[in-house]
């Protein structure tokens, strides 16, 4: 099916004559119903994308109907008046197009890529469902099985999902990203499709949406093909979500997951600023840095230390979503060695994180991985696809498509003396969470628990 679990909230309610700006190749209109239009050439090859985003994802979700995000992403795929259930994607391949979908805690997106000459109908496809959904009954009920399943296989029945899964729900209480992408399966058991009506009618409408369009293509072009489909559409106000403000946490929380699984796992979530929430703007590229220099590359402390000196992990470690629409975590996780403890592990993770927090990153240290850094984000944007989904999470999660020229130039201005502070600040027991897979063997499936320990 149509899914992608990767991996917010900002309301364009215009009523005034369309705006128009350009940048480095990248052109942005806004029509008078309030939705955007985002074109970005490039013509290396005679292919496009198109990517539909709309402002709304698992966190705009309440307890009780955890899941409706994706559950609709599904039924997205089911149908209107113009084009019955089961033409859509037809229809795509018959342009020789590849389309897919995807759901994530601030956003759900959909795209086609295709050839150029195609761009046309991926408009009209998008144009008329996002108005003209038939949310029927009967596919609601085959559909809401698909996805119970995807989450028995994706979540329930792989142990390292569930740690992650775990650590999420332990760290938050209130804020958004406290509840999975995917729905607690309580909430989808009892999901009804009067609730997808109600979280369409409220979340797709033009003003909650952007169109980004990259490829060969020229913006004049599309924008007049944009207008064509999409201008017209009616907008209205989004009735936003209330907001959930995390209460604070005064100390280290742990939990543990209990499950039938051949190695135990570790994570370690930290509370940290997203780039959209944070008071200094350095510090979430300063912590994109800290995360390059404990695993970035076999020549990354932990790769060094922890893998081939020590032999203690496996693997190991360390993640951070600078574009998230909230306060985030910053992530570690680890799997143990033949022959030593997950206890060794946590332990030997504080370590690279206290040598961090007492002495400065080497310069030559720092350069290699400020240019893997820049190398990798520069590398990725070879892609049509990650030009667009970079503009596309940046618009929707509120911080302008333009952020994205900034990231090369952020980070070459990262000091050691930065890193040092962010780990300082944040990489401390105040907003530590701890997750902990305990294998089980396949004869003790039934003893599958979580247990919670939260010292706060």
């Amino acid at each position: 099916m149509k899914v992608i679990n990767i991996v917010t909230l900002l309301v364009y309610f215009l009523v005034s004559s369309p705006v128009y700006s350009k940048a480095e190749n990248t052109h942005e209109k806004i029509f008078d119903n309030g939705m955007k239009v985002i074109v970005k050439e490039d013509h290396r090859a005679p292919v496009v994308i198109s990517q539909i985003w709309y402002r709304v994802g698992s966190a705009q979700e309440h307890s009780g109907i955890t899941g409706v995000s994706h559950v609709l992403e599904h039924m997205m795929f089911k149908g209107t008046e113009k084009y019955p259930s089961g033409t859509f994607s037809s229809t795509v391949a018959d342009i020789g197009a590849r389309d897919n979908a995807f759901t994530g805690h601030d956003y759900t997106a959909y795209y086609q890529l295709m050839g150029n000459s195609a761009l046309e109908v991926s408009f009209d496809l998008e144009s008329d469902r996002m108005l003209n959904l038939i949310l029927s009954p009967d596919d609601f009920i085959s559909e809401l099985e698909v996805v119970k399943e995807e989450r028995r296989l994706r979540t329930d029945d792989n142990p390292n999902a569930l740690v992650y899964e775990q650590l999420y729900a332990t760290a938050y209480i209130n804020s958004p990203y406290h509840h999975p992408i995917i729905g607690w399966m309580n909430d989808l058991d009892n999901l009804k499709v009067e609730d997808l009506s109600d979280w369409y009618a409220r979340w797709y409408i033009p003003n909650n949406a952007t169109l980004v369009v990259v490829g060969d293509v020229y913006p004049s072009a599309v924008f007049n093909m944009a207008e064509k489909y999409f201008a017209g559409l009616q907008g209205r106000p989004v009735k936003t979500s209330k907001p959930r403000i995390e209460h604070p946490q005064t100390g280290a929380r742990r939990v543990t997951v209990k499950a039938v699984a051949k190695l135990p796992y570790l994570m370690l979530g930290y509370k940290v600023p997203s780039l959209a929430t944070a008071e200094q703007v350095w510090e979430p590229y300063a912590l994109s840095v800290l995360a390059g220099v404990l695993d970035g590359g076999s020549s990354a402390r932990f790769s060094k230390h922890l893998v081939r000196e020590k032999e203690l992990v496996a693997s190991a470690g360390s993640g951070y979503n600078i574009y998230a629409r909230y306060p985030t975590l910053f992530l570690f996780d680890a799997t143990p060695a033949e022959a030593h403890s997950v206890s060794e592990v946590e332990q030997a993770l504080y370590a690279e994180i206290k040598k961090l927090q007492e002495t400065l990153a080497d310069e030559k240290e720092l350069a290699r991985v400020k240019a893997q850094v820049i190398a990798s984000e520069v590398y990725q944007q070879d892609s049509v696809q990650r030009q667009a989904t970079v503009i596309g999470s940046l618009e929707t999660v509120g911080l302008g498509w333009q952020v994205m020229s900034e990231y090369s130039a952020q980070i070459k201005a990262v000091t050691a003396e930065q890193v040092q502070q962010v780990a300082r600040k944040y990489l401390v027991d105040a907003g530590l969470t701890v997750a902990i897979l305990e294998p089980l063997a396949a004869e003790s499936s039934s003893e599958v628990s979580t247990e919670q320990e939260i010292k706060n």
